[in-house]
């Protein structure tokens, strides 16, 4: 099952934000091109989501594939 979470900041300017997974696991990053990705201009703080986790090159790990949920 892809992870589901809540926005918990989203920056439009600066381009990124975090998602609160709802497991309490911590916060997961966000970027703008995995919300453009998903047909979306931005987040909304509490918006809840469903997406899964992709490392990328520079190691880091981002939530993408973003789904309303």
């Amino acid at each position: 099952p892809m992870p589901i979470g809540t926005v918990k900041f989203f920056n439009s300017d600066k381009g990124y934000g975090f998602i609160a997974n709802a497991d309490g696991s911590g916060d997961s990053f966000v970027h703008i091109t995995a919300v453009e990705r998903a047909g979306m201009a931005t987040l909304s703080k509490d918006q809840r989501l469903s997406y899964e986790l992709e490392t990328g090159r520079d190691g880091k790990v981002s939530a993408v594939n973003l789904e309303t949920a």
